[in-house]
């Protein structure tokens, strides 16, 4: 009888010390979450360096301080055209701001245009994210808006305005960030009262130093993107044009609280809308995080 007696007294130990566990499980997960209704993890790799930095398409991850310089050129003909663009991004929270101010040189049958094209001011926010339970699946989903200020060059002339959506997943080191926006174009010339529906993909796949143990290299990151947009309105409804460019970006190792990711990428047509202005091009990246 007492053995029975201590048998239960056991096995009431146990049920207590599994349930405390479960418990213990159930409060950790639940602690992982915050933000506005509980919709963001804490355990999410957003912001913390997963994602590469895109070339074509817009930067959907939070930055707490980046700068970049990029290098576009493309050619389509006799005609080329040269955008150099310098960005600051600054995140403040789950917040991030950023200011890009590009110079545009285009050359047409010999003819040159060239000036400051459109200043760029930005903000994007996370709203959602699902982390799975062994960390395997990670996707944040975000909203942004980009506001285009016109500097009256010969190459900018209308105020453009775009709201976007965003979603950046993780499974393993396979990455894609997918965005999507609705760009409206106010302001003079035939380009005024445009609305064009912009959409754009970024594919990774990071590999560790551990993996590829390059010098100096703390992850290299090949990448393809996709980058198109539709025309809705005007004589050019429903007009397509989708770009692609495929190439790697190489995530240095850090030097105090400085890491340089350089990449290089090489850009072609998807359909004649796109081969209409551009059939080959270019694009070298220096993004600096601090």
């Amino acid at each position: 009888m007492k053995n029975a007696q201590l048998i239960g007294t056991c096995f009431g130990l146990l049920a207590m010390l599994a349930g405390g566990n479960l418990k213990a499980q159930d409060a950790a997960t639940t602690d992982t979450r915050y933000g506005l209704f509980n919709w963001l993890d804490h355990r999410s790799d957003y912001g913390q360096g997963a994602f590469p930095e895109p070339f074509m398409v817009d930067d959907s991850d939070l930055e707490t301080s980046e700068f970049r310089l990029d290098w576009l050129h493309t050619v389509a003909g006799g005609a080329h055209s040269d955008i150099g663009t310098a960005e600051i991004e600054k995140g403040f929270g789950q917040l991030t701001l950023e200011l890009e101010v590009p110079y545009e040189r285009d050359v047409v049958n010999g003819a040159t245009t060239e000036g400051m094209a459109n200043i760029d001011v930005g903000a994007r926010y996370p709203f959602y994210q699902f982390v799975s339970r062994g960390g395997l699946v990670d996707t944040t989903f975000g909203t942004a808006v980009e506001v285009g200020i016109p500097t009256t060059s010969d190459v900018s002339h209308n105020t453009e305005f775009v709201p976007k959506i965003f979603n950046d997943l993780k499974i393993g080191n396979f990455t894609v960030q997918s965005i999507l926006g609705y760009s409206m174009l106010i302001g003079p010339g035939d380009d005024g009262g445009l609305d064009t529906f912009e959409y754009g993909f970024v594919f990774g796949y990071t590999i560790p130093h551990k993996t590829l143990p390059l010098p100096g290299i703390a992850q290299l990151i090949p990448v393809f993107e996709l980058s198109g947009e539709t025309t809705l309105n005007k004589s050019e409804a429903c007009q397509n044009s989708l770009t692609a460019d495929v190439g790697l970006r190489a995530n240095l190792k850090t030097i105090g609280r400085i890491q340089a990711r350089p990449g290089i990428v090489f850009v072609f047509p998807m359909d004649n809308g796109a081969r209409e202005q551009t059939h080959w091009g270019i694009i070298t990246s220096l993004v600096f995080e601090f």
